[in-house]
């Protein structure tokens, strides 16, 4: 993992100063500046737009009962699209905004989801729920005893039973 790293973060900046130098060379030094600037401001606009929709549908589910798993993990890579598109490189401006665009963003969830299958759980009140396992939450209904308005049921397919501590 280390090593992977360490190549990500030795070929992404040669790669986009091969592109600044390029685009310069192209272009001029001005422009390729202003499209710096240009791309960190409407870079900027976007992030917030999108951050304040997630934010908005984060509270939906919420009220809702659901867990806001899909808002929560949209919210992440809205946070990773603002991070790389204030970081200067054309690279980095083509991903970050491919991860504000909604669609691409429910692609790499699922893609995210497939690869965390099996190696996180969610744990806590009783739940225990394997990453990327189908699962329906409803609000419990009034039974003729007093419940938490809060309470929540959660319906989960129990794939593989494990002990605590094992």
């Amino acid at each position: 993992m280390f090593a992977r790293l360490l190549i990500l973060f030795i070929t992404i900046p040669a790669v986009e100063l091969i592109l600044f130098i390029t685009l310069g060379d192209k272009i001029g030094l001005i422009r390729t500046f202003g499209i710096i600037l240009v791309t960190g401001i409407l870079g900027a606009w976007l992030t917030r737009l999108q951050g304040m929709r997630t934010l908005v549908r984060y509270q939906q589910a919420m009220n809702e009962g659901r867990l806001p798993h899909e808002e929560v993990m949209d919210g992440l890579m809205i946070l990773l699209a603002g991070a790389v598109l204030l970081t200067p490189g054309f690279l980095t401006d083509a991903v970050g905004f491919l991860l504000l665009v909604p669609l691409v963003r429910g692609v790499v969830r699922k893609w995210l989801l497939k690869y965390l299958e099996g190696k996180i759980q969610i744990v806590g009140n009783g739940v225990n729920v394997t990453a990327g396992t189908e699962y329906r939450e409803e609000r419990i209904p009034e039974v003729g005893r007093k419940r938490s308005q809060d309470d929540v049921i959660i319906e989960a397919e129990v794939i593989e039973e494990t002990k605590r501590g094992e």
